[in-house]
C-alpha cells in the first residue's frame, strides 16, 4: 500500500502540469488559427478537407511533442510554462518558414484540398516539434 501512496504522491503535479498543457494547446489552437490565412475550423468541418485535417493535426501533434519535451525538463512548473511558450512560438515560426520560404503557395493548395500540401504541412510541424523537444534537454 506504501507503493500505491507514494505512486499518487505526485497526482498533484501531474494535474498541474496537465492543465497547464491543456491551456498551453487550447492558446496554440487559437494563435495558430490567427497566423494561418486559411479557417481550418471551417475546411475541416464544413468543406471536410482532408489537407487542412491532415496539416492542422500535424501542427497540434508537433506543438505536443515539444510540449512534452518541456514537460520532461522542466525544474518547476513556471519553467514549464516559459518553454510551453517557446515551443508555442517555435511551431507558429515553422508554418511561416514553411509559406514564406519552401512552399508560398501552401494556403491555396490546403484550401484547394491538396492533400501533398497538407501532408508537408504536418511532417514540417511534427519535425519542428521533435527539434524542438530535443533542444529542451538542457
Amino acid at each position: 500500500m506504501d507503493a500505491v501512496m507514494l505512486s499518487l504522491s505526485g497526482l498533484g503535479n501531474f494535474a498541474l502540469y496537465f492543465i497547464v498543457s491543456i491551456i498551453l494547446l487550447f492558446v496554440f489552437k487559437v494563435l495558430y488559427a490567427l497566423v494561418t490565412p486559411h479557417d481550418e475550423w471551417k475546411l475541416v468541418k464544413e468543406d471536410k478537407s482532408i489537407a487542412a485535417a491532415v496539416g492542422f493535426g500535424g501542427s497540434v501533434v508537433g506543438f505536443s511533442i515539444a510540449l512534452a519535451g518541456a514537460a520532461s525538463n522542466a525544474v518547476s512548473l513556471v519553467d514549464f510554462a516559459i518553454w510551453g511558450l517557446v515551443a508555442l512560438i517555435a511551431q507558429l515560426l515553422a508554418f511561416a518558414l514553411l509559406r514564406f520560404t519552401f512552399m508560398p503557395k501552401i494556403v491555396e493548395r490546403i484550401n484547394s484540398d491538396e492533400i501533398s500540401a497538407g501532408v508537408m504541412l504536418a511532417a514540417m510541424s511534427i519535425a519542428i516539434g521533435l527539434l524542438n523537444a530535443a533542444c529542451m534537454t538542457y
